[in-house]
């Protein structure tokens, strides 16, 4: 196994550790914990991509476990801010759907012989929707307007690159067999 299944893989094992910290009160620093594992894991979702097209270490492992770790470790998150009431369900439900859309959209492409890379839209998604679970876990009641002002983007942003994606892949849709 290369480095950058490595680092994907030690963000999986990283999601129940960050979902304990999240839900059970152990310590008082619970919260900075799981602030922690979460960006831990994040800069690897940051690090195995770049690390694999620089090295060349593309395998289809990665581009089957990447995907998946990231929307695991997302959707853990908003999962455990909405138990937490810190994020409206609606919107984390407005996240997820976009999140099984576009993995649908992607299998039916995959059967069809077609790559969709990720494009801009989605990374700004992607970074958005990280600094929003990092500023709704560390819950700084002097930044809140900030808080609320990047979780509306990110909202937008998710629903963006939803439509953009539909739209460029249109085509995915088609019954070519």
């Amino acid at each position: 196994m290369n480095l950058p299944n490595k680092l994907t893989m030690f963000r999986v094992i990283l999601i129940p550790f960050f979902v304990l910290f999240m839900l059970v009160d152990i310590t008082n620093v619970d919260k900075w914990i799981a602030l922690a594992i979460f960006i831990i894991a994040s800069l690897t979702d940051l690090l195995d991509g770049r690390i694999a097209r620089k090295y060349n270490l593309v395998t289809n492992f990665g581009k089957f476990m990447d995907p998946l770790a990231d929307k695991l470790l997302v959707c853990s998150a908003l999962i455990c801010l909405v138990e937490m009431v810190k994020i409206p369900s609606w919107m984390v439900i407005i996240i997820i759907a976009r999140e099984f859309i576009i993995s649908g959209f992607r299998l039916i492409a995959a059967d069809n012989g077609v790559v969709i890379a990720a494009n801009y839209w989605g990374k700004f998604k992607t970074t958005f929707q990280m600094v929003m679970i990092c500023l709704l876990i560390a819950d700084i009641e002097a930044i809140s307007m900030i808080t609320d002002v990047i979780m509306w983007a990110a909202l937008i942003l998710t629903v963006i690159s939803l439509i953009d994606y539909l739209i460029k892949n249109k085509d995915v849709m088609k019954d070519t067999k």
